[in-house]
């Protein structure tokens, strides 16, 4: 990680992490959280320890936040940074409440867990030192909304970050890779065209990814596209 400049404004520097970076700390986080608990690292994660997980980094966590009315329509969570502090995680009640978005709870509690582990301490180092409580800025609230949570622009950084995190916090870059192997031992990809989502490889690739992960079908495709295993990404696919 190096430290470049903010061209948002929010710090007067901001972190740069290459994805490899990112991939190999989120799968350590991973690895040896579930050593902890089983002595064994498994995938699928389950969804509780998700939960376990983050709730050892924050100061507060509420899975069942009514976050429409307060932020609007389409924020599935949100960080709050405390300055000298853990963050507070809240994720939106409908994702809790209801079993057919649980691959939607998964992404975003690894995407808020993302927040907390590599943007914590820019907000630490920002708040000078002061006797006084002082009152939180409207911008160490990380407000995250459905549509940005795997796939952000690169230009919203942190967002960006997150969303690459909650990938690889899934799907470790390593298993991940041996999956895409297994899968064009039985499906070959074309040797001379690219690797797209709408073809024998791709759909086998992404069908296999959401079966061993437990993941939806476009955090799977963006993942492989992040690791280079397809050549681009496709979110209106269907098959």
């Amino acid at each position: 990680m190096k430290l470049i400049p903010d061209p948002t404004g929010r710090f007067a520097q901001r972190p740069f992490y290459e994805p490899g970076e990112l991939d190999m700390e989120c799968e350590k986080v991973m690895s040896t959280f579930l050593r902890s608990l089983y002595g064994k690292v498994e995938y699928p994660v389950l969804t509780d320890d998700l939960t376990k997980l983050i709730e050892r980094h924050v100061d507060d966590f509420d899975s069942y936040a009514d976050l429409a009315t307060r932020y609007g329509e389409g924020v599935e969570g949100v960080t709050e940074f405390r300055p000298g502090k853990k963050p507070i995680v809240r994720i939106h009640e409908i994702l809790a409440t209801d079993e057919f978005r649980e691959n939607r709870l998964r992404t975003t509690l690894t995407h808020e867990l993302g927040h907390v582990l590599f943007h914590a301490w820019l907000f630490d180092q920002r708040s000078a030192p002061s006797l006084f409580p002082t009152k939180p800025r409207p911008d160490d609230v990380q407000v995250c909304k459905r549509d940005t949570l795997l796939n952000a622009p690169q230009v919203d950084w942190m967002e960006w970050q997150a969303g690459h995190a909650c990938g690889a916090f899934l799907m470790p870059g390593s298993r991940v890779k041996k999956v895409a192997q297994e899968v064009a031992a039985r499906a070959p990809p074309p040797s001379l065209e690219p690797l797209v989502p709408d073809s024998d490889y791709g759909r086998a690739l992404i069908i296999t990814l959401c079966e061993r992960f437990h993941v939806s079908r476009d955090a799977a495709q963006v993942r492989a596209h992040r690791l280079g295993l397809l050549s681009h990404i496709n979110l209106n696919l269907t098959f």
